[in-house]
């Protein structure tokens, strides 16, 4: 395998041990087969290659004794009520058959009406993918909270999905009004400040700038 010189050094030790995994401390990554080298390629868009810093560097180490030992895994990020199947249940719920059912009704009843209901998975890293939240679970309640109270806002349902050490993914309803990226500058520019007057607490190794989120994004139209 040939490396780019446009890779950062630190990315191709990374590399060397690369393997189309997803991330071990995400279970909604798990569940979605989201791959970790998304989060890496948005870490490098937002740096220059002098500098560059990065925070998930984790070698995949082998013991050189019986085969039976050769392949150590990493457990599986425990799953809990906040994660497991969060996205789909969200589908599922009576909110949006509610909101399908209702749409068919005005469309029906108006044949000239239109009516715009975009539903998105949104993926951002904590900068340089430095692992803020030490203890995810316990800062998933006040974190989806802070999501929520900021919703009407931008004009949009906003949900915590799961909160990683390192990244997260937020569930959002959109009318459409607005474009992805100005949705998603608008959500992070107002959860940043919002997390720092309420998680302040829980966030570890914080710059004083209070730089939180990386500015490149991973989008997906749901449904």
């Amino acid at each position: 395998m040939s490396f780019s010189n446009e890779i950062p050094k630190k990315c191709l030790e990374c590399i060397k041990y690369s393997r189309p995994t997803t991330h071990s401390k995400c279970t909604l990554c798990q569940d979605l087969g989201l791959q970790e080298e998304i989060f890496c390629d948005l870490n490098r868009q937002e740096q220059d290659i002098e500098g560059f810093k990065c925070y998930a560097f984790k070698p995949s180490l082998k013991l050189v004794k019986s085969s039976s030992q050769e392949n150590i895994k990493l457990p599986n990020a425990s799953i809990d009520s906040f994660s497991k199947g969060s996205l789909q249940r969200i589908l599922e719920s009576d909110r949006i058959k509610y909101q399908r059912a209702l749409a068919v009704q005005r469309l029906g009843n108006d044949p000239d009406a239109i009516l715009m209901d975009i539903k998105y998975h949104f993926s951002w890293n904590f900068i340089h993918r430095r692992p803020f939240f030490s203890n995810p679970t316990e800062a998933f309640k006040l974190v989806s909270e802070v999501f929520l109270d900021f919703s009407e806002v931008v004009g949009s349902f906003i949900n915590l999905l799961w909160l990683a050490p390192d990244h997260l993914h937020i569930y959002v309803e959109s009318d459409g009004e607005k474009s992805v990226d100005t949705l998603i500058q608008e959500i992070k520019n107002i959860s940043e400040s919002s997390i720092a007057g309420k998680a302040l607490n829980l966030i570890s190794s914080l710059d004083e700038s209070f730089d939180l989120w990386d500015k490149a994004y991973f989008a997906e139209t749901i449904g």
